[in-house]
């Protein structure tokens, strides 16, 4: 059974740190391990649309939205295969569910965890 499960939020401080993990485990539809697949992560503020954050391919070539780049790193550990997201300087407005994704099919992601939240507070 396939599983991808966030790791690593909570509440924090503006100008805090945070590092968020995704162990994923079980077989892709393809029959290998996820360090065969792209993963991604993205977030959902309240009231708003999930939106991309930041993805990463198997070899570990990494992808950020613009305005991103200078606070969020993302990483990944194939022989474990957990997916990372460091987050530094956070402010009020990354309080969000975090999620994790992997293996593009047809341009969108097939397997989803079921998220980890983040509040940052003033």
């Amino acid at each position: 059974q396939v599983q991808l499960v966030e790791s690593g939020g909570g509440s924090v401080q503006a100008g805090g740190s945070l590092k968020l993990s995704c162990a994923a485990s079980g077989y892709t539809f393809t029959g290998y391990t996820f360090s065969r697949c792209q993963m991604a992560w993205y977030r959902q503020a309240p009231g708003k649309e999930r939106e991309f954050v930041s993805s990463i391919s198997p070899g570990g070539t990494p992808t950020y939205v613009d305005s991103m780049k200078e606070r969020f790193t993302i990483s990944r550990d194939n022989a474990k295969n957990t997916l990372y997201l460091q987050i530094t300087s956070l402010k009020t407005e990354d309080t969000a569910v975090y999620y994790c994704a992997a293996c593009i099919v047809e341009l969108t992601y097939r397997y989803w965890g079921h998220g980890t939240q983040v509040t940052v507070s003033s």
